[in-house]
């Protein structure tokens, strides 16, 4: 017998082998039972997930030898033909290839005529959404009042596309995208009766990269037991995926918190010469910034049985929150770079060396800041400029978008920095912090400080700004400030003067009015005006 791939050979046969569908079947489960049938159904949903399987099922039901059941028999002659493609009832229609008028209005005349062999005469219009205005127009007649030997199921991935008219008399379910752990746990399954032997990192690789697709996943599969010769291991599947290994996300984070531009580079030149894709390691990037902020703040959320979660946590417990956002939105953007990088491992590169000039003063591995010695303290001979958060584009009262931050080099004295009795401007300027901290910092104003007490007060428009994170971080900076214990408590009330984040914003706007009045004043400019009848766009000026 020839060969059959896996994704037909495990097409479920009935509603209950359908995976990750379970709000469809259960709806039509209880229709077919109360005999409550609708002339029309629209299933939509992406690529593989289940719609053309669900209309031969439902057509099946219909059909069945046994009566109309939620249950078909699938060995009367009925199912045993749905299940070939040869039941002469059950017309299935490509409308990506039949959109004209006159092929619609040829296929709905021959619905007047009564089933050769089944219950029903089921239509199946895969891709519906391919069809004309005038084919639409054509069958919303038909659509609408069938005879009742008749029923329409209609398949679509884009349902926009479908005029209101139509979708108004069906039945519309929404089929959902599968699940990573879904998909892994069917593909476990699928190999156990097949008697092939895998390895869990490889299932969750091919689950990953079907992208919700139980089609896309058998695929895959099938490519993966060929290309390791009958066993899907994890190190065969990432080579015939192209994926990034976790170990060199890993290292380029080890290379992070230990300050090592070098460590950095070399990471990106193994993966060059091996081929990997750099878009696909950005995007692998930003999962693992997201799993690791999901440890920081949410640590049970991370399952046991993940492989990486001792790994996960130890990193979690030494990088720096607000530098986890901070890394996630560098990795995102570097990735919406790469097309206008010189090429991609340039682009990578850059994005590698924007990660380590953004991150935490104090390097989490030595404790110590690379510019200085073991002791934290000498004049050092180059330092490194260190840029801080705000700086990076997540201060959004004026900075540009972290493509293009408005950078701002801060190097480290080796003397203490003065420390004003309570402005809280000054002192706000004087805190080790960034990110988040400083962001709620900055809109806040200065209350009450009184031995180890110190009362902020928030305006509740900003009341978004209180994220617990935060919150620590700006006390413990507080207290290393003041060098004493400190008890940080927030009121959210309206704030009676400026914010630092006000005045700044104050400030922006009279120098700005400045550089428009200086533009207007100028003799050219006004000239221009005067004889153009031009208009002066006030927003392509830039203070200096």
């Amino acid at each position: 017998m020839s060969y059959q791939v896996l994704a037909r050979k495990w097409r479920p046969r009935s509603f209950a082998s359908l995976v990750g569908q379970d709000h469809v079947v259960r709806a039509l489960t209880h229709a077919l039972t109360a005999r409550r049938l609708h002339h029309a159904y629209l299933f939509t949903g992406t690529r593989g997930v289940g719609k053309t399987t669900l209309a031969r099922i439902l057509a099946k039901a219909l059909n069945c030898e046994t009566g109309i059941t939620a249950t078909p028999c699938g060995t009367c002659t009925a199912c045993q033909e749905i299940d070939s493609g040869r039941f002469v009832d059950l017309l299935e229609v490509d409308a990506a290839t039949n959109t004209k008028v006159d092929e619609m209005r040829q296929l709905l005349e021959n619905a007047v005529y009564a089933p050769t062999r089944g219950r029903f005469k089921v239509y199946v219009i895969d891709e519906v959404h391919m069809l004309s205005n005038s084919a639409f127009n054509a069958m919303l007649k038909t659509l609408e009042e069938p005879p009742e030997h008749v029923k329409f199921i209609l398949a679509t991935t884009d349902p926009q596309k479908i005029p209101v008219t139509v979708l108004s008399r069906c039945l519309q379910f929404n089929l959902k995208q599968m699940t990573q752990p879904l998909i892994a746990d069917h593909l476990r399954h699928i190999l156990e009766v097949e008697g092939i032997s895998a390895e869990p990192g490889a299932l969750q690789l091919l689950a990953r990269s079907a992208a919700g697709s139980m089609r896309d996943a058998l695929s895959l599969l099938d490519q993966a037991i060929a290309h390791g010769s009958g066993k899907v291991e994890e190190a065969q599947v990432r080579e015939m995926l192209g994926a990034v290994d976790l170990d060199h996300l890993f290292s380029i984070i080890d290379a992070l918190l230990a300050g090592d531009a070098t460590a950095l580079l070399r990471v990106a030149d193994d993966m060059a010469a091996r081929s990997l894709s750099f878009d696909a390691a950005l995007q692998e990037m930003a999962g693992l910034f997201t799993r690791i902020q999901i440890a920081q703040l949410a640590p049970l959320a991370i399952a046991d049985d993940m492989p990486e979660r001792l790994r996960l946590l130890e990193i979690a417990s030494r990088l720096d929150p607000e530098f986890v956002h901070l890394a996630y939105q560098i990795a995102v953007h570097g990735r919406q770079e790469l097309p206008l990088a010189p090429d991609e491992q340039a682009g990578f590169i850059m994005t590698l060396l924007r990660l380590h000039a953004f991150r935490p003063l104090l390097d989490g591995a030595a404790g110590t800041h690379p510019a200085l010695g073991s002791s934290g303290v000498g004049t050092p001979t180059a330092p490194e400029p260190r840029v801080t958060a705000s700086d990076s584009g997540l201060d959004h009262d004026e900075r540009g978008p972290l493509d293009q931050p408005a950078v701002q080099a801060v190097f480290v004295a080796a003397a203490e920095p003065s420390r004003p009795a309570g402005d809280w401007p000054d002192i706000l300027a004087a805190l080790k912090i960034g990110g988040m901290a400083r962001e709620l910092a900055q809109h806040c104003e200065l209350r009450e400080l009184l031995g180890a007490r110190i009362v902020l007060r928030l305006s509740p428009a900003h009341r978004h700004l209180l994220m617990k994170p935060a919150q620590d971080k700006l006390q413990q900076s507080l207290g290393e400030y003041f060098a004493r214990p400190l008890q940080l408590t927030i009121e959210l009330e309206e704030v009676s003067g400026d914010t630092p984040a006000a005045a700044a914003q104050r400030d922006r706007r009279e120098r700005m009015d400045r550089a428009i009045a200086s533009v207007e004043q100028d003799g050219f400019v006004r000239e221009v005006i005067e004889v153009f009848d031009a208009t002066l766009i006030e927003s392509s000026i830039k203070p200096v």
